[in-house]
C-alpha cells in the first residue's frame, strides 16, 4: 500500500498520536506517496462529471491538502483557483504543486470567505470533520460560493456486510474511537461517518438544493449501483 518513499511505521505512529492539524504537517512531505491520496480515476472521473456543467469561473478546493483536488479545477475554472486547509506543512507542499494558486490557511469550520467562488470541491476531507461539525463546514463552503455557485465532491457506495472492507473499515473506525477516548489531542479519521441520506440533509439545512450524478467510469458493485456517486450541491442563483 506504501510506496518506498512513502511515511515508515514509526512516521505513521507519531501522526497518529498527534492532532489533525500535527500529524498532516508531519505527513505532508510524503503524502502523495501513500494510499490517503486521492486516487487519479476518481479525480479524472470527477472533472469528467462536471465539465458540461462548466465552464467556471474562480474555483476552491476545500481541504485541499497538496493539492490534488486543484488539478480538477485547473481543468475547469477559466479564472484562477484558490485551496485551503488548516496545516502549514500540506499548504507548503500545495504552493510546490501549484505555483499560481492563492493558498489559504484556515480552518473548514470557520471558513469565512464570501461569495468568492464558481466552484467548490473537496475529496476525502469528511472524514475529518465530525458529524456535528459538517453543518459549519457546509454553511462555510455556502457562503464562499457566489449565487448560482456549485460544491461538488465523490461519496463511495458503502461496503456490503458480507465484504472484508466492512468489517475492516469498522474495525478502523472502533479504533479511531478508542484512541480518542483515551489519548490527547484527537485526531478525527473515520470512514463510516458520512452516508449519503446525512450528507444530502446537512448540505440542503446550509442552503443547497442536492442532486447525485453516478461516476459510471469507476465501476459498479454486484447489485448494478454505483461504487461512486457525485455529489452536486448548487447555492440558489440569485433571482436577477
Amino acid at each position: 500500500m506504501f510506496s518506498d518513499q512513502g511515511p515508515s511505521l514509526r512516521e505513521l505512529a507519531v501522526q497518529a498520536l498527534s492532532s489533525v492539524e500535527r500529524g498532516y504537517d508531519l505527513l505532508a512531505p510524503k503524502f502523495d506517496r501513500t494510499p490517503f491520496r486521492t486516487p487519479d480515476g476518481i479525480l479524472d472521473a470527477t472533472a469528467d462529471a462536471l465539465r458540461p456543467l462548466g465552464p467556471f469561473g474562480r474555483g476552491l478546493d476545500v481541504c485541499c491538502g497538496t493539492g490534488a483536488g486543484m488539478q480538477v479545477l485547473g481543468s475547469l475554472c477559466r479564472e484562477r483557483v484558490a485551496g485551503v486547509d488548516f496545516s502549514a506543512g500540506m499548504l507548503a507542499q500545495a504552493q510546490k504543486a501549484h505555483p499560481d494558486a492563492e493558498l489559504v490557511r484556515a480552518d473548514v469550520r470557520s471558513l469565512s470567505l464570501s461569495e468568492e467562488f464558481d466552484l467548490a470541491v473537496t475529496f476525502g476531507a469528511l472524514g475529518h470533520v465530525l458529524p456535528s461539525e459538517r453543518p459549519a463546514v457546509f454553511a462555510g463552503v455556502h457562503r464562499a460560493l457566489r449565487p448560482g455557485g456549485l460544491f461538488a465532491f465523490p461519496i463511495g457506495a458503502p461496503p456490503p456486510l458480507t465484504s472484508a472492507w466492512y468489517w475492516a473499515l469498522l474495525g478502523f473506525d472502533a479504533v479511531m474511537r478508542v484512541r480518542n477516548a483515551v489519548w490527547r489531542p484527537p485526531f478525527v479519521m473515520y470512514y463510516r461517518t458520512c452516508p449519503v441520506s446525512t450528507v444530502r440533509d446537512d448540505l440542503s439545512a446550509a442552503g443547497f438544493t442536492v442532486t447525485t450524478t453516478p461516476l459510471t467510469s469507476l465501476g459498479h458493485r454486484d447489485n448494478g449501483a454505483p461504487r461512486y456517486r457525485l455529489i452536486l450541491a448548487r447555492k440558489t442563483p440569485d433571482p436577477t
